[in-house]
């Protein structure tokens, strides 16, 4: 894959208490601050809410090669029924999340709500119209960054693609995904456009170039969660990162239209066998190596 590999050593957090009791800590990730307030009654203890954070912050920032805002506001708040759940993203300086009541440490261990929201941080803010390309881009990154640092197994985020993004297809009377409104249409149908771009640029240029060429091209360019863009903007300075229109044809194809996606040939492709809900993967496949570097571990275990 092409792109830089951080050493995590210099994206290692340091907590410090810096408020009264039950309020605001600091955890420095590199060069960036995350200020974090937290209700007085959540369910867990505070190093394991911060090593969550944590977490989440270093598959991020592993991605990018930093966390992708100077600082950051994340208030942590007492939710009611989902153990985890209730993420906003307030453009590119605020997150909220709530913990219900039975949340357990494992539940954080295995979160990918904050992954998520984080990810909102360095990418545009698109009309409402195009908010699957923003849900679906989040849902696409946050399981292939965690998997980059050891957070998921491979086999974890293909058995998810194949097991949700039949969702994402369109139904008998949809269209393209510009002015889709279900859940599924917003985030598996964006995550599948994703996916296939990605995996469409590796192949295009031989696994030279990449989304991640895209997405770190975009927030380079000023495209983060404070930016309003135009998708056509989006577009542009993504293709031209990958030195492809994968971008510009894709969103003709999905965005604009139906489009005619078979699943089952494309992950027959990538080598990716799925059966009574466990994957295997078969190397032999014409694009094993395009699915291979798309999860390529990075960095020492977290």
């Amino acid at each position: 894959m092409k792109g830089c590999c951080v050493a995590l050593c210099l994206l290692s957090a340091v907590i410090a208490r810096c408020g009264p009791a039950g309020g605001l800590d600091t955890l420095q990730i590199g060069e960036s601050v995350i200020h974090i307030g937290s209700d007085p009654d959540l369910p867990l203890p505070r190093p394991v809410i911060l090593d969550w954070v944590r977490r989440s912050a270093i598959a991020v920032s592993n991605y990018f090669g930093r966390f992708p805002v100077k600082t950051l506001y994340l208030g942590i708040h007492a939710g009611d029924r989902q153990r985890v759940g209730g993420g906003v993203t307030h453009g590119a300086s605020r997150i909220d999340v709530r913990l219900g009541p039975d949340a357990e440490a494992k539940d954080l261990r295995g979160d990918w709500v904050l992954t998520h929201e984080m990810f909102h941080l360095a990418f545009p803010t698109l009309k409402d119209r195009h908010l699957w390309m923003m849900e679906g881009l989040s849902d696409y990154l946050e399981p292939v960054a965690r998997a980059r640092v050891r957070q998921l197994t491979a086999r974890d985020v293909w058995r998810e693609f194949v097991e949700g993004l039949p969702q994402g297809l369109p139904g008998a009377d949809e269209q393209g995904l510009d002015d889709s409104f279900s859940r599924e249409r917003i985030y598996w149908g964006g995550n599948l456009f994703w996916l296939l771009a990605d995996v469409q640029i590796r192949v295009r240029t031989g696994n030279r170039h990449s989304i991640d060429d895209a997405i770190r091209a975009i927030l380079k360019a000023g495209g983060n969660g404070d930016a309003n863009w135009s998708i056509e903007q989006v577009i542009r300075v993504g293709d031209k990162a990958t030195g492809t229109t994968v971008l510009k044809d894709l969103y003709s194809e999905l965005g604009l239209q139906r489009g005619d996606i078979h699943l089952g040939s494309l992950w027959q492709a990538l080598g990716v066998v799925y059966r009574h809900r466990a994957v295997r993967f078969d190397d032999s496949a014409p694009w094993a190596a395009v699915r291979a570097s798309i999860t390529a571990q990075q960095g020492r275990r977290i």
